[in-house]
């Protein structure tokens, strides 16, 4: 093992708490969205919701009040088969190849990510046992994603005059 998780009976992260925190989507990081960049991701994924003239007020707010302020206002009527799209974009910025976010990720092995909540969230997220945890999903893919990459050869380097 390496790094962050050398428990190698660990099966799972079963909460993004903690030691985890930097799982969470209220963890700060930059990411970019049609061109407005966002304090987390949690920012990012609520602004999307809504029209480009309603975003700006989730880029100085924390992560907490974009989440409220989220379920405030009327969203986009594409949400619901946009959303997942949004959010993978999000933490594909978040965990970027090279960067320290990524390396932690790669660090979780291939542990399962659940992100365990005691607030219902059935959807990203598990509660009560119950729940399909997208958001521990994508960040699995993505870390399968970055494993991939370290695990590609690099391009040979050409030798001798080109033509």
């Amino acid at each position: 093992m390496n790094g962050l998780f050398d428990d190698p009976t660990a099966v799972a992260i079963s909460s993004f708490h903690g030691e985890h925190r930097w799982l969470s989507n209220f963890w700060p990081c930059r990411v970019e969205f049609e061109g407005v960049v966002y304090p987390s991701v949690e920012n990012a994924y609520q602004a999307a919701k809504f029209s480009p003239v309603e975003r700006s007020v989730f880029v100085l707010c924390t992560s907490g009040q974009a989440k409220r302020l989220g379920r405030t206002m009327a969203m986009r009527p594409d949400w619901d088969s946009v959303k997942v799209d949004v959010m993978r974009a999000a933490l594909a910025q978040k965990f970027a190849p090279g960067t320290d976010l990524a390396a932690q990720l790669l660090a979780t092995g291939n542990v399962d990510l659940i992100e365990g909540n005691t607030w219902g969230d059935t959807f990203w997220g598990v509660s009560s046992g119950k729940g399909h945890n997208h958001l521990g999903r994508l960040l699995m893919d993505r870390r399968a994603q970055l494993q991939q990459l370290l695990a590609a050869p690099a391009p040979a380097a050409r030798k001798g005059p080109q033509p």
